[in-house]
């Protein structure tokens, strides 16, 4: 056998290889998957815990969209108030400017 047939061979192998690791890790995912998603059943009412989990998560979302306007409002209330406390914050500063360069006047 040449060298390329023998390199040929090794690719065909490593790629079989590789198409046999993936369908085993496929399957495996698969089987996680249906143990996350509750037994199967076709004919009764079905034990699903990815439905159980996504009409929860939709309860959640029904029940907080009150807070959309309400948090809306604070944002902006709480924006004023960022604005004033920086005006707090420049006047102090200036204030304290201002003590440093009296300094020593007015000391005995």
């Amino acid at each position: 056998m040449t060298t390329m047939v023998v390199l040929a061979l090794i690719s065909a192998v490593g790629v079989a290889a590789l198409f046999v690791a993936l369908a085993a890790f496929l399957i495996a995912i698969s089987r996680e998957l249906e143990a996350i998603g509750g037994p199967a059943t076709r004919f009764v009412a079905p034990v699903n815990y990815l439905s159980k989990i996504r009409m929860g998560v939709r309860a959640i979302e029904r029940q907080t969209d009150g807070l959309v306007p309400q948090v809306t409002r604070l944002n902006t209330s709480l924006g004023a108030i960022r604005d004033g406390l920086r005006a707090v914050d420049a006047n102090l500063a200036g204030l304290i400017q201002a003590v440093t360069r009296q300094g020593g006047r007015g000391r005995p």
